[in-house]
């Protein structure tokens, strides 16, 4: 018998699903460093998406959850207009120091002052001043409106 060490046979068990977490540190496990998409992002998409499939006449995979789906990101995207949703895009890609999840997160929230959205976003505590952070709010509001 050989005291040689033999190589492993399998793959490295992933870590458990449920472990992420969005608090003060984020641990967002195989999805860190994701591309997100806000919700207008996301209603920009599928809408696109749908009305060249329905121009094609390939809407045959229209289901429950996509209709419904597409009510929600109708209901709460903020951000209507393509040339807006594009243009809070470029403000937030501007903030390097925030995580795509972190501006995604922040373009679909649209929070009134630095404070909520500090509350309702913790890790962005320690990466972005409230003066800055009220500055891209200000920003994108406007952007809401026009």
């Amino acid at each position: 018998m050989s005291d040689q060490a033999h190589a492993p046979t399998s793959r490295a068990k992933p870590p458990p699903p449920g472990e992420e977490e969005a608090s003060a540190v984020l641990r967002l496990g195989e999805f860190d460093d994701v591309d997100t998409l806000t919700l207008s992002e996301a209603s920009l998409v599928i809408n696109a998406l749908m009305a060249k499939r329905r121009k094609d006449r390939k809407d045959r995979n229209e289901t429950d959850v996509l209709n419904k789906t597409l009510e929600y990101l109708d209901a709460f995207a903020r951000f209507k207009q393509k040339e807006n949703v594009e243009a809070v895009e470029r403000l937030l890609s501007a903030h390097k120091e925030l995580t795509k999840f972190e501006r995604a997160q922040i373009g679909s929230l649209c929070c009134d002052s630095a404070d909520e959205c500090k509350t309702l976003i913790p890790s962005l505590t320690d990466k972005i001043g409230d003066e800055d952070l009220q500055e891209l709010l200000d920003e994108m509001a406007k952007l809401m409106t026009a």
